[in-house]
């Protein structure tokens, strides 16, 4: 027996924490039965309804992609741009992306089924750390430096502490990288953190999520995690 929020977020309808709004709402019964109360368990054989939909239960599948530049991190979009499900071809899961790459942000993306996985991933509070290489231009100070490293007011708050470090500079075309390491997951973060100090973000790259990086992989290459890589990646969400 499982929770029905939980089985609704596996099956990749939506996240556990939309499931539970659903439910209260009552947009979803149990072998034909619609059910308001949170924590009700149900069986494998339970029937499950959504909105009058049946869902379909599907093994949970967790997959790592090198998103291209100028693709969507969506399953779909109203101008008929790519989107990141399109390159994985391995599975007829539903799979959506955990989070989200700006169309023309390239880099590491995790995509999966499991909602439930997904947002322990994108919770606050899992402080899984992400490495960011970003061509700006100027030469950042070593002031600046710091003042992204404490944290930079942005209109929706002050970001939270970063590893911030200079790897190179062409003073030709007056462009520097830099590499940033974050906790949080902000829509445009970097990029704003950046435009900020002065120094907008010409080119940016993901490359490293967790302890997953893109080693072996070229931009539009996938893989499956690996059980013991998802395990892992569970225990640092909850620590």
């Amino acid at each position: 027996m499982e929770r029905l929020q939980k089985v609704i977020a596996h099956a990749g309808v939506t996240s556990r924490r939309k499931a539970e709004d659903y439910i209260v709402a009552g947009r979803v019964a149990v072998n034909g039965k619609v059910v308001t109360e949170l924590g009700t368990k149900v069986s494998e054989k339970a029937t499950i309804e959504v909105d009058g939909i049946p869902i379909e239960r599907e093994a949970p599948v967790f997959f790592l992609l090198y998103k291209p530049k100028k693709v969507i991190s969506a399953v779909d979009d109203d101008k008929n741009r790519p989107v990141v499900t399109d390159y994985i071809n391995e599975t007829e899961a539903r799979i959506y992306p955990i989070g989200r790459l700006d169309y023309d942000t390239t880099g590491l993306l995790l995509l999966t089924n499991d909602g439930d996985f997904a947002n322990a991933m994108m919770h606050p509070r899992s402080n899984i750390k992400k490495t960011y290489v970003a061509k700006v231009k100027g030469k950042p100070s070593k002031d600046t430096l710091q003042r992204l490293s404490r944290g930079i007011e942005l209109e929706d708050g002050k970001t939270g502490p970063a590893k911030v470090s200079f790897k190179s500079g062409n003073k030709k075309n007056d462009t520097s990288i830099i590499e940033l390491v974050i906790a949080e997951g902000r829509n445009h973060q970097i990029k704003r953190m950046l435009e900020t100090v002065d120094h907008p973000v010409l080119k940016l790259k993901r490359e490293q999520y967790a302890f997953l990086t893109l080693d072996g992989l070229q931009p539009g290459d996938f893989r499956a995690l690996k059980p013991v890589e998802v395990a892992r990646l569970r225990e640092m969400a909850v620590t």
